[in-house]
């Protein structure tokens, strides 16, 4: 079973990804701030994949990205970036520090974004 942690702080959000992934088998973690995301990332069992918001309390998406990249934790850990931020910069900054993928929520339903995470592992 491919592990998946999401980081997003969004309580609803959280619910229907939480819902979507169990459903098609998956398992799930949830960090809902930076802070917590990377205790989660440094500390715990290692996701298979990263599912990460840009805009969070106590430290961001990018903040996140650039402290994986630099310090080395999780080699070749998938990261998609999961945000409404859809701006050519923001997502070439994204694929620059490191993500694997970048989806605007604003484009995918929940079932769609557990589709491309799918590909993703397919990969």
């Amino acid at each position: 079973m491919k592990s998946i942690l999401l980081v997003e702080d969004d309580p609803f959000l959280i619910d229907i990804y939480t819902t979507k992934f169990k459903e098609m088998g998956f398992s799930i973690e949830v960090a809902s701030d930076g802070r917590q995301a990377m205790h989660k990332l440094s500390v715990d069992r290692k996701p298979d994949l990263v599912l990460l918001d840009i805009v969070l309390p106590r430290l961001d998406g990018w903040e996140i990205l650039a402290e994986l990249r630099d310090k080395k934790i999780t080699p070749g850990l998938k990261v998609v970036v999961l945000s409404n931020l859809g701006q050519q910069s923001e997502i070439d900054k994204a694929f620059a520090l490191g993500a694997t993928r970048y989806l605007i929520k604003a484009h995918y339903t929940p079932s769609e974004i557990v589709e491309e995470v799918k590909k993703i592992f397919k990969e």
